[in-house]
């Protein structure tokens, strides 16, 4: 009896350190469920699609670049890209391949977890709720690392290159790069309310929540607890503490060096302030992850950079 019971509790310990989330919430809670990857396909997809057109309206080359105009990408877009064109992937699947990519792998987690296939059209509106009250300390943080000055000339202006985003006092958690042909570096532009700019900003901040998510908290950090926890043999909480730091610290490198076509090349001026705040952010997104799953961790990385997109064309555009 005491050798059965002394391995039921073994399996319950490897079932908890299986498991991507810390917490496991009352069946069929509102918690729970949302914490499902069913739900996460079909709260995301409508982002999803909103990202896709608005890149198409906003370069209407997308689907058919030419040498001197190639579309402005989420840089983990573009590494998605990439890996399918590795992989035999060609041509204008491409294009439509990487929202698949990302169904697929939600619809696999689904599959594995076991749990229910059933969705409440009714706990959308909840989950946008939490999404934007869960981006509100980042805002409050941002503002309280960032001088709520911009140096002189700066103010009101948005700077938008081929490899990175940078606007106001805000630090927006999103790396941008040409998916295409290389394009000299654009002139800095006016960033005002109900520009082309400003909608250009918003849809890649979309982009960033699902791309960035997926690549840095998703692939990433269960790549991590499988090298530390099943190849190194570390314990599942030192596994848990090393993952987050380590995606945390790249992800915030990754929006000053980045790895395209090849090669590494600098898309920001290091900033330690900055740097230090999307380190931040990314424990944040990394532990929000492991509580409520890759839905709400998305949804929030996509509001944080839409209302800080908006609040540096409002309030600090003079």
């Amino acid at each position: 009896m005491q050798k059965k019971a002394k391995k039921k509790k073994k399996a319950k310990k490897k079932d908890k350190s299986g498991s991507s989330q810390l917490f496991n919430f009352a069946r069929n809670s509102y918690l729970e469920r949302t914490s499902r990857p069913i739900y996460a396909i079909w709260f995301l997809v409508p982002f999803i699609a909103f990202y896709e057109l608005g890149t198409i309206l906003i370069s209407t080359n997308v689907l058919n670049q030419s040498q001197d105009q190639s579309p402005v990408r989420v840089v983990a877009f573009v590494w998605l890209q990439n890996v399918l064109e590795s992989i035999g992937f060609d041509g204008k699947l491409v294009w439509v391949a990487p929202p698949l990519v990302v169904v697929a792998i939600l619809a696999g987690l689904q599959l594995t977890s076991r749990k229910q296939w059933s969705f409440g059209a009714r706990d959308v509106f909840p989950m946008l709720v939490e999404c934007i009250g869960l981006a509100v300390p980042l805002i409050v943080l941002s503002l309280f690392l960032n001088s709520p000055r911009a140096p002189q000339g700066d103010i009101g202006r948005y700077s938008r290159d081929t490899s990175g985003v940078q606007a106001g006092p805000l630090t927006i958690c999103s790396s941008v790069g040409n998916s295409g042909p290389s394009s000299p570096t654009a002139e800095p532009e006016s960033f005002e309310p109900g520009s082309p700019t400003l909608l250009t900003n918003i849809v890649t901040g979309i982009g960033a929540g699902i791309y960035e998510e997926l690549v840095f908290r998703l692939v990433l950090i269960c790549v991590l607890m499988m090298l530390f926890q099943d190849v190194l043999g570390l314990t599942h909480k030192s596994s848990v503490i090393l993952s987050v730091l380590i995606s945390a610290a790249l992800f915030s490198g990754h929006h000053h060096i980045v790895f395209l076509d090849g090669e590494f090349g600098r898309i920001a001026d290091f900033d330690w302030t900055k740097f230090g705040f999307r380190t931040m952010a990314g424990v944040y997104f990394a532990i929000l992850f492991t509580i409520r799953g890759f839905g709400i961790t998305a949804g929030t990385h996509a509001f944080y950079d839409i209302i800080a997109t908006i609040i540096n064309a409002v309030f600090f555009h003079q």
